[in-house]
């Protein structure tokens, strides 16, 4: 070996150059595999980042792991816009918006959730008068969409979407607002909380316990009398389950398993705290669409 380039010195470039390299391969390891959010098979807890594969068994989030949204009009970066907020009870109308980034640039790049580029869910504050809708875009970004408030009150509405951000990554956002309807407004009591709810010539029960901050399983069976009708799918799923706290109105849409447990449908739902919660199961029959309500009572 020349004594310009002793042994000791080879040794040390041979170990710097081996931690290079290992850097660079754990970084290509690192941009070859997704975020977990897009991965196929995986579902995320609404509101959080926490994702599930199908059949995870029950466990507990962290404390304040899940979080309702739909609380505020600004949220992530971005601001639910309304063009008229004001409307006359009985009446079709028609409610536009816009979503908004910085510098109230109107957003135009949706991801299709579901079907869908836009969920518009609509409700008045004494949590009656559910509403599932899907507003379509102008070139501008100019949401509409036909919207009939049948009573006076004040109405809330949630925009519940998904964006891409400048690097692609997905961004679910739920964004809420107020839209008012003057004349004499009377408040309605909820039901009490019970297990069986009848819509139309459906009765819909389902089993399984919410609990506060843990991924529990519930189970929604659909009959006719005795008989099971054939559930389709509706958006892309056999169900969706809208879940809104009563007081706040804070939001939550969790949807179903991709299949069937032989006829049922089955959530997982992570109930964010105590209070009252209204529960709204969207489900379709024979081309029709019908929702079940439910009053539940977390202690």
């Amino acid at each position: 070996m020349n004594d310009q380039f002793p042994v000791s010195t080879l040794r040390l470039a041979l170990v710097v150059a081996g931690l290079v390299l290992a850097l660079i391969a754990g970084f290509g390891i690192g941009r070859l595999n997704p975020h977990p959010s897009s991965v196929a098979g995986m579902s995320t807890t609404a509101g959080t980042d926490h994702t599930h594969p199908a059949g995870t068994p029950v466990h507990e989030h962290p404390e304040g792991g899940t979080e309702v949204g739909g609380l505020a009009v600004t949220s992530a970066g971005y601001t639910l816009a309304p063009l008229g907020g004001t409307f006359t009870a009985g009446r079709a109308d028609e409610f536009r918006f816009r979503i908004q980034e910085a510098g109230q640039r109107p957003v135009t790049r949706f991801a299709i959730v579901h079907d869908k580029p836009m969920h518009l869910i609509v409700v008045r504050r004494d949590l009656t008068g559910y509403q599932h809708l899907h507003p379509t875009m102008a070139v501008d970004g100019t949401w509409s969409v036909p919207l009939t408030l049948p009573e006076p009150g004040i109405w809330r509405a949630y925009a519940d979407f998904s964006t891409f951000t400048t690097d692609g990554v997905q961004t679910p956002v739920t964004l809420g607002v107020d839209l008012v309807v003057p004349g004499a407004y009377t408040p309605r009591e909820l039901p009490p909380a019970a297990r069986t709810a009848t819509v139309d010539r459906f009765t819909v029960d389902f089993q399984g316990d919410p609990r506060i901050g843990v991924n529990a399983p519930m189970a929604f069976r659909v009959r006719i009398g005795d008989s099971t009708p054939t559930l389709e799918r509706y958006l892309g799923a056999y169900g969706h389950l809208v879940v809104l706290r009563e007081g706040d109105l804070g939001y939550l849409h969790v949807h179903p398993e991709t299949e069937l447990a032989g006829n049922a449908l089955m959530f997982r739902l992570t109930v964010p705290g105590p209070g009252r919660y209204r529960f709204y199961l969207d489900f379709q029959v024979a081309g029709e669409v019908h929702t079940a309500e439910y009053t539940v009572t977390m202690p």
